[in-house]
This record gives C-alpha cells, structure tokens and sequence, in this order.
C-alpha cells in the first residue's frame, strides 16, 4: 500500500527479482515490511511541501506561492528543512512574520506523513520541520541496501538519444595534460546522463583538415614516411615541432632579410622572435637529434616549405589520391596512439567521426548552398562571411543565447579567398549530420570556443533549425595550468597524459607502501595503479568547470582531503569494518541512531538521489565529486567516534553496520560516475 509519500515493499528488491537491483553482497536479510524508495529525500521533502502549501491555502488562497518554499538549513539543530516564506506572507497579509509562523504552524497537519516529525516555530518567522530519525534512517538504509548498485540513479522520464562529442584533440601529438580535462569531463558526462535513462553515442571530431596536419605530412614525406619508434602519438608529435620549428626559422629569416623597408622597431622586433626561435631550435635538436638533422637537410633544400604546405592543405580539401593517402596516415598513426591512451584509462569512443568526409561527401558544401540562399551570407574582397549578428537579432535569439541585447556578434567567415572553407564552416555541417542522429548533442569543448559555438547555433538557425539552440549544449570549460611550465605544441613542449598517469601510479605506490606496508609487491602495485588513475581524473573533473586547473601532485595524491585516493581510502575503511564484522545486520535498531554525526550521514545518503539528478539535468560531474568528498568527510569523522562492531548493545551495532554499509554502496556508486574505481582494500 501508499502511505502518503512512502512506498511499503513487502520483501527487497533483490528478492523480487528486479532487473539491476541483484546484489553482490548476498548476506542481505529478505526481512518483511522492508521499505525501499528510489529517492529518500525527496519524500521527505514532498511531505513538508505537502503539510504547507495546504495549510498556506487554507489561510491565505490568494497567496501566489514562491518557486521555492523550503531550503536545508546551515545544521541540523534547526532540523533537517526550513522555509522563510513567512517574510513573503508577511509583505501579503501586513502581520508580522513570528506571527504567520505561530498560525501556519498550528494549521500545518502531518498525520499521514510519517517521515515529518514536527513542525515548529523558530526565530522571527521561520518554520522548521524535523524529520523522524527512526523511520527515516530505516529507510534510506535499506533503500541504499536493497537498490545497491541502482541506488541514486533516478531515471529520468522523458530518455533521450544523445550524441555526446568529447576529447577531439587534433591529431598533431600525444594527448596532454593540458588537454586531458575534456576526456575525463566527457567520460563523466556520459556516464551521468546513462545511469540517468538516457542512450549516450561518445563522438570523437577528428580535425584532419587544415594547417597543422598538412605540416605533419610534409614532414612525415619528408622522412620518407618511417615507422614509428615507440608510442606512435609521441613520433607523430616529435615530427611536428621539429617541422613547424624549422619553417618558422626560416620564414622569420626571410621576413628578417626583407625588412629593409620596415621601421627600425618592427626589424627589432622580427629579429626578437627570430632569436627566440634559434633559441627554440637548439633544445628540439637535444631532444629530437635523429629526427631533427634529417628534416633540417631535407627542408633546406625546398626553396618553399610553406608552399608546400599549403599544396597539401588544398590537395587533401580537393579529395587528391596522393594528398588523402599522406594525410590520412600520419593521422591514423597519431589515433592509434590517442586510443591507447585512453583505454588506459577505461575511457571509451563509439564513434571516430573524420572532419574530411564531411568535404569529400559534400555535407560541407551542401550546408554551404543551403546557407548562401539565406540573406545572412555575404561577400567581401573575395571572401565569404555569415553574418551572426542579423540572424540573433532577426530571430529574437540572444536571450536564448544568454547573450545580452548590446553585444554585438561578430561575424563568421566561411570560405577563404582561396576557396578553402575554416573550422566553424565543416562543424555547420557536422552538427546537421549529428541531428540525423540524436535528439540532443552535447559538446564538451574548451571555453575558448565560445564565439564559434555561438555562431554554430546562429547558422542552424538560419538554415530553420531554431530548436537546435536549445538541444545544442557546449559544455565549456577551461584547461589545466602546470604552475611554472607553458605548453605549447609547436614546441614540442607539454607533459603527456601517459607521463602522468605513470608519475601518478609511482607516487601512489610510495603512499600505499607507507600505509600498508603488509601487504606484497603485486598487491600495492595493483593498487597504486587505480589509486593513480582515480586521483588523477578527479583532480580534473572535481573543480568547476569554468574555472582552470591548477595541476600539482600534492593536491592530487591527497590521502587526507579532497581527492580521489581520500574518497577511496575512506570506501576501503567501509569494506573493512564490514568485513571484520563478519556478519549480516539482522537485528538493527535505527531508534539508537541519534549522535549528531549518524543524523547527518544518513541525510547526506538520503540526498545522493538528488544531488544526481542535479548532476544529470545540468551537466555538473563536479557536483558528484563535491558530494563524494563531503561524505568521505562525515564518514571518517564517524569512524574516529564511534565504534560499530563494538557498539553498546547488539541493536546499536547492527544499525551503524548497515550505516556503513549503505555509505560504502554510496561511495561506490559516487566513483563510477567518474569512472573510478572504488577498491576493497588499500
């Protein structure tokens, strides 16, 4: 039966064999009158609600009520939730807020609602409800207990398929630090959003086209197309800094012997970078020699590199034999090494989508003809531009944008003077093929694409698909800072995803050694490996998005506070306490759970389900985090106070057992939606 806001299940969900509710812990006791709730919080919640919009109606109906009546209050002592609503009624009813609070209160009726324990009065007019210990304890443990690997992932009612793009690093040189944000914040994304109902396609944009990869080919050719030494990604990146290095000293020499015409501040300034360039060189040639003094004889001998270049670039727009086969090789060579990457650290593409076909297929063309017959397109000195700002303003966009109505957009250029189309202009054609397929697309990309991404949304607009704006996401965010070192890839200066998850397995193997030095070589080893890759990829996912990472090795591998090793440490301290117990709580009394820090877990538990939900609807991974950090907090605050096994009376042990218990599935459930493991030990 329904009892006002609680569901009453007669046996666990495991017994009855619900899909995805089997638990791996088989010791659960199939007890009668188990109550289960996919959501703990929100009953109570609702209840609340409930009691007070009714007695807010029965004393005041012309009342318009807020958008949000109740709020969690700073701590428990003023009960688990609150509303102020009576300094709204008060402006309404002309009575002091004290006063509407005395007359809500004795109005409000919580017979029906179990969960609402009492309703009282506090300060000037706020109005407090507690929630009953007991009955909310029981069964936000056994809900956590029963739904096990299921429990928190509220499925959504309207399940979408959703084509989600992330990674997309141009295929120029291994993956690096500073780009190894959008991996793990798209991997999270995706996980969130299938453990929330919906059908997720992970997309990777390969960008092929364009200057970087033509210079990569030109000088792969130039080697006479060697196989590559050790990781492929790597080679293919040594080849491009060594390139670009060397036909940018040359282009500055010539810029610098034709200067005679310039200002003496302008040769100044060439001869500057042209003397940082040589500088440059010198340490490419250290690291690279083999490589360097081969392309250095080879691309001394071409009277014009750029030219060169620039040959490859349209021959590969042009869908030329020799151009495709070149540049289709050094990319392949750079992917083999991106998937090897990432399946290091379980992050997985469905799709591998080439920026190239979408020319040689002729998407990209397609959308061009479509969007010339708009009266958005137009021509200046052999050059063809959209112009954003006239489709934001003719169709009442900006406000849908999150744009105000005096930023002026500027305009986006689509095909050069030389017949060359530019980025934004084959992503129009990407995102019309992406719609084919999904019904939402979301794309995880740097926020220093925020302009272009703008002007995507304008274009599909322009071509009549005005509800893209809305199902289009670009999940922005900013990259990751090394305090002390710039990146760059022409430089062929960056720190690799691989080195880092290798510094950080060595780094975590000295903690687990110092922490349990008991355990055998293979062991710590294993465990330093997930340590390693959990640390590093909530370091990227945990802070906001829209501000940068500031990476450092102290933060990352802290065993203490704030991290994935102190989020698993603390999951590890739950699977020991139950394993020590070595039993089942059969007989546990939730009554006993009264100390401040045991309220306050089993809130924290009970909101899981919601937090979720946020995580889910508004693209937040880093709430996951937040919420797995804080509950790593309360839990070892409890671990330190209170014992479990050996608890005052057997009622009180069982209860706090199953306390750990739901906290150690919680954990776990938190991890995998940021794609870390959660160990058993450590």
């Amino acid at each position: 039966m329904r009892v006002r806001g609680l569901v009453w299940i007669r046996t666990l969900a495991c017994e009855a064999g619900v899909p995805g509710f089997e638990s791996p812990r088989t010791r659960h006791k199939k007890e009668e009158n188990t109550m289960v709730s996919v959501n703990p919080f929100k009953e109570f919640h609702a209840g609340c609600e409930t009691v007070l919009k009714d007695a807010i109606k029965q004393l005041y109906p012309t009342f318009s009520l807020p958008s949000v009546l109740l709020e969690i209050p700073p701590n428990l002592g003023f009960g688990e939730l609150a509303t102020s609503v009576c300094f709204e009624l008060a402006k309404h009813a002309k009575k002091k807020p004290r006063t509407i609070a005395e007359e809500l209160v004795q109005a409000i009726d919580v017979n029906g609602f179990p969960l609402v324990e009492s309703v009282e009065v506090a300060g000037a007019g706020y109005i407090n409800f507690r929630v009953n210990s007991e009955l909310f304890s029981r069964l936000t443990l056994e809900s956590a207990r029963a739904l096990d690997k299921e429990y928190g992932y509220v499925k959504t009612s309207e399940p979408q398929n959703i084509l989600l793009e992330h990674t997309s690093v141009n295929p120029i040189h291994p993956i690096h630090i500073g780009q190894a944000r959008n991996p793990m914040l798209g991997d999270a994304i995706a996980r969130i959003l299938e453990a929330h109902g919906h059908k997720v396609s992970r997309h990777y944009y390969v960008d092929d086209v364009g200057r970087q990869s033509a210079v990569i080919a030109y000088g792969y050719s130039k080697l006479g197309k060697p196989k590559p030494e050790g990781k492929p990604d790597r080679f293919i990146g040594a080849i491009y800094a060594v390139t670009s290095c060397i036909m940018e000293v040359q282009r500055l020499k010539k810029e610098v012997e034709n200067a005679k015409k310039l200002a003496p501040t302008e040769v100044l300034e060439l001869q500057r970078k042209l003397d940082e360039w040589i500088s440059i060189v010198s340490d490419i040639e250290q690291r690279f020699p083999e490589i360097f003094n081969r392309l250095l004889d080879e691309i001394s001998g071409d009277s014009d590199p750029e030219e060169q270049v620039s040959k490859l670039i349209r021959g590969y727009e042009a869908s030329e034999d020799e151009a495709k086969r070149l540049l289709r090789e050094v990319c392949e060579l750079c992917l083999e090494g991106f998937r090897e990457t990432l399946r290091s650290v379980e992050i997985s593409i469905d799709s591998w989508d080439w920026e190239s076909d979408l020319i040689w297929n002729g998407d990209v063309n397609r959308a061009l003809e479509q969007l010339k017959k708009t009266p958005y397109v137009f021509e200046e000195n052999g050059v063809l531009e959209f112009d954003a700002e006239k489709v934001a303003h003719d169709l009442d966009l900006k406000n849908a944008l999150g744009i105000s109505d005096d930023h002026e957009l500027s305009s986006l250029t689509l095909v050069r003077a030389d017949g060359t189309t530019l980025y934004t202009t084959r992503d129009i054609a990407y995102h019309l093929w992406k719609f084919q397929r999904a019904e939402r697309v979301v794309n995880v990309i740097g926020m220093e694409q925020t302009l272009p991404q703008l002007q995507l949304k304008l274009a599909l607009s322009a071509l009549g698909h005005v509800d893209y704006v809305t199902k289009l996401t670009h999940f922005a965010y900013s990259l990751v800072r090394l305090p002390g070192y710039r990146m760059s890839s022409r430089r062929g200066r960056y720190i690799t995803l691989d080195e880092v998850m290798e510094g950080a397995a060595e780094r975590a193997y000295a903690e687990v050694s110092k922490r349990s030095p008991h355990l055998s070589d293979q062991d710590k080893r294993e465990i330093s490996e997930f340590v390693g890759k959990g640390a590093v990829k909530y370091a990227l996912i945990a802070v906001d998005p829209t501000k940068p990472v500031v990476f450092t090795w102290d933060r990352v591998l802290d065993f203490e506070k704030n991290s994935a090793p102190y989020i698993q440490y603390s999951h590890a301290r739950a699977y020991s306490i139950l394993r020590k117990a070595s039993r089942e709580p059969e007989n546990a009394d939730y009554s006993l759970l009264v100390d401040p820090m045991e309220r306050d877990i089993v809130l924290t538990l009970a909101r899981f389900p919601e937090v979720f939900v946020d995580a889910a609807e508004n693209l937040r991974p880093n709430a996951i985090a937040d919420y797995a950090n804080a509950l790593a907090d309360r839990f070892n605050r409890f671990y330190t106070k209170l014992p479990v096994i050996k608890a005052e009376s057997a009622g009180l042990s069982d209860a706090r057992l199953a306390l750990v218990d739901a906290t150690r599935i919680v954990f776990r459930n938190a991890l995998k939606l940021l794609g870390i493991e959660a160990p058993e030990r450590m």
